[in-house]
This record gives structure tokens, sequence and C-alpha cells, in this order.
């Protein structure tokens, strides 16, 4: 137990699991009252919230509830998204495809930001997480088109806000997780070696990330550590970014 987020009321979207469930209790380890938000029912938090993020309405009322519960808000940290099987090359995705990916994975953000920031700004100020991904500062010949693009969009507008908002108290950072091991990759690369093979030989440790890893760099843009950082690309991919060729 740490004290970290004492005090911080922190409202987590895509908190059922992986990323959001692992920072959900690390939040809550370094004393943050959690907010868990997420489509499936059950999210961890003190206050547990079923909501459709790409939906205005339901993001206005989170917020509302979160208020009504708590007084106040102090962390965003958006996370929710998606990376569906049929979100493939240009070539062979669909547009309602593409279209499905970008309103989680984007447009969720988005409108949690714009719901979200009036918020931090009556507490006096906060922090903004928004998930992005490595594949936003990167290419990749396996592609995930819509995926990839809704990731380079919640980079830069993070980026934007950060800026916008630096002198009001208020940070905005993208966190860039590298490939992190779930049970739904284990599952692929058990059934395809060569798969897991020609995506790990990249990373210089060696591996995946673990989700709780991820997380640990989300308390860090979370708590006042970070008083000095904002409009950043805050990248926690095993070295996968900065790499050529990696050790034998």
């Amino acid at each position: 137990m740490g004290d970290r987020l004492t005090g911080k009321v922190c409202v987590i979207t895509g908190a059922a699991g992986g990323i959001g469930g692992e920072s959900a209790q690390l939040f809550a380890d370094e004393g943050a009252t959690v907010v868990g938000v997420d489509l499936a029912e059950g999210a961890p938090g003190e206050l547990s919230l079923q909501a459709d993020v790409t939906d205005e309405d339901a993001v206005i009322e989170m917020y509302r509830r979160t208020r009504e519960a708590f007084g106040r808000i102090d962390v965003l940290f958006n996370n929710a998204g998606i990376s569906p099987p049929d979100d493939v090359s240009v070539l062979d995705t669909t547009v309602e495809a593409w279209q499905r990916v970008q309103d989680v994975n984007l447009r969720s953000v988005f409108l949690c930001c714009k719901h979200g920031i009036p918020h931090l700004l009556d507490g006096g100020g906060g922090s903004v997480i928004n998930t992005a991904s490595f594949v936003a500062v990167m290419g990749a010949a396996t592609s995930q088109i819509s995926y990839t693009a809704s990731k380079g969009g919640v980079l830069a507008l993070s980026r934007e806000l950060g800026v916008e908002f630096g002198r009001r108290g208020v940070r905005v950072n993208a966190l860039c997780p590298g490939p992190v091991d779930t049970p739904l990759l284990q599952k692929l690369y058990a059934s395809d070696p060569e798969q897991a093979l020609r995506r790990t030989v990249h990373l210089p440790m060696g591996r995946f990330a673990h989700a709780r890893e991820i997380a640990s760099g989300a308390l860090f843009l979370a708590s006042d550590e970070s008083s000095y950082v904002t409009a950043c690309t805050f990248l926690v991919d095993g070295g996968l970014s900065g790499a050529y060729v990696t050790p034998q």
C-alpha cells in the first residue's frame, strides 16, 4: 500500500480487465478513489459504472454520477479501446469495421476529454491520461489500419490538449504501451508460433509487457510525481520504438 494518489478521484474507462483492471487495482492500492467504467458489468472501483463511452450522453452521465458521489474528479484515465480481428490491411478492412474502431478508440477519448476536463478545471487542475499505442509512432506490415490511425489520433489529440491546458493546471499525456501479454495474445501465439516470433524478435527485452507494467506508467502520470510532464508521448514499450536490430 502506498499514498501516491491519496485524496484523488480517478475515473478509469475500459476498467473491467487488462491494463484498465490492473490500473484500477494499483490506483486503489496507492490511495485513490477509483471509479471503474466499462461496457461490461462489474468494473473494479469504489464506484462501478456500466457505460458506452462512445455515447455522449453516457459520458456526461458517468461524470455527473462521479461528482455526485465524491464531489470532485482529479484524474481521467481514458483507456477504453478495441482491436478486432476484422481490422486488417487497408485493402481488406470494411468501412463499417473502420468506423467501429474509430468510435471506440478515438471518439470516446474526445468525448471523455470534452466532458471530463471541465470537472478537472472546477477542482483547480488534474491529470488526463489517454491510452494511445506504440503503433502511433511506428508502422507495421502486419496492419490493423483503423487501430493504428485511431491511436495516432489519440496521440495528436493528447499533445494538443496538453499544450492548450498547460497553464490552467490540467496535464494531458498519451500513454503508449508496447505489445502486452494478454490471454488473447497467448492463445494466438500458442496456435501460431511463427507469428509470435515475428513480433518478439523486434523487442529488445525479448518479451511482451505485463499489464501491471503499463499500469505503473499510468500511475506515474496520474500522480504528482509527473507534475512537469504534459503533452508527452509516454512510451512504455520495452525499447521497441528505439530498436533497429535487437540482441541475439
